[in-house]
């Protein structure tokens, strides 16, 4: 009897004899573990080129954003939960009604008991009448969920990021706040013209300073949004359809959401906690 060189139950070590007691080589196991392929969890670099524009809307070069982003596995829950978390801390939780029992009055039988042929009620405050009490109604509640820093930071770089890959929703644009020597609702519309942008598209500007002629001149558009970086919030840019941005901008973006990024500091923390409170009242100002 020659010994099998597979591994099986009839080739081990009890069914052979000494001279055939050979230990089989593993490379001819059949019944091998599968091998998954392991999913990549490491954030990813998105690098999107960006036309910039002059002010009388001429090509004058090019720019890029590199920013982090999610994997795509998870790029859509990571921003739904930035999304979720901000629109949620906005809610005041001060909607409150009151119970049967807070009501003011209903002490008194409204009438007796019995011989009036009516359905027996013991108070004019019941849920039930106009002017009594609210069933399960609103209380006073906090509302705030927590997100972590680097998650919230994250959501941003990768809705930013989305943005900036497709075709022609994010442009750059030269500065342009010395351009407007009065406030010219007029003459804001024409440059957005110029720029390809249609007014009644949602557009969204993100630049590092405002002059009082830029902001007055568009704040009669109702379609518009002028955002600096410590107003940026994650729902006016899902919210945009085009979004324009400043050199500078550019270069603060890459710097705060880009690869390059170190880590967070005191002066990051601070950063953070000013733009979501004015991301709030920018919000709350705007409904």
């Amino acid at each position: 009897m020659s010994a099998s060189t597979s591994l099986s139950f009839f080739s081990s070590s009890l069914f052979l004899s000494s001279s055939h007691n050979k230990i089989p080589k593993l490379t001819s196991l059949s019944a091998t573990k599968p091998q998954y392929p392991l999913k990549s969890l490491s954030i990813s670099c998105q690098v999107a080129t960006l036309p910039i524009f002059s002010f009388t809307g001429e090509k004058i070069g090019e720019t890029y954003l590199d920013l982090k982003a999610a994997p795509s596995e998870t790029a859509r829950a990571v921003v739904h939960r930035g999304i979720i978390t901000d629109l949620q801390n906005k809610r005041r939780g001060t909607a409150s009604t009151l119970t049967r029992g807070e009501v003011r009055g209903g002490g008194r039988k409204p009438y007796p008991q019995k011989k009036t042929g009516r359905a027996r009620r013991g108070s004019m405050r019941s849920p039930l009448r106009p002017g009594g009490g609210v069933i399960f109604g609103p209380k006073p509640r906090d509302w705030s969920i927590k997100i972590n820093k680097k998650e919230k930071r994250l959501a941003m770089s990768t809705a930013l990021s989305s943005a900036a890959t497709e075709s022609e929703s994010v442009i750059c644009v030269e500065e342009f706040g010395d351009k407007f020597e009065k406030p010219k609702t007029k003459e804001f519309i024409e440059a957005m013209k110029r720029w390809g942008l249609d007014p009644k598209e949602k557009v969204m500007f993100l630049m590092m300073d405002v002059s009082d002629n830029v902001g007055l001149s568009s704040r009669n558009i109702g379609t518009l949004r002028i955002l600096t970086p410590r107003t940026l919030n994650l729902f006016d840019i899902l919210n945009s359809d085009k979004l324009v941005l400043t050199p500078d901008t550019v270069d603060y973006l890459n710097g705060r959401y880009g690869v390059d990024f170190e880590g967070e500091t005191d002066e990051d923390d601070d950063q953070d906690e000013t733009e979501e409170k004015e991301g709030n009242e920018n919000a709350d100002a705007a409904d």
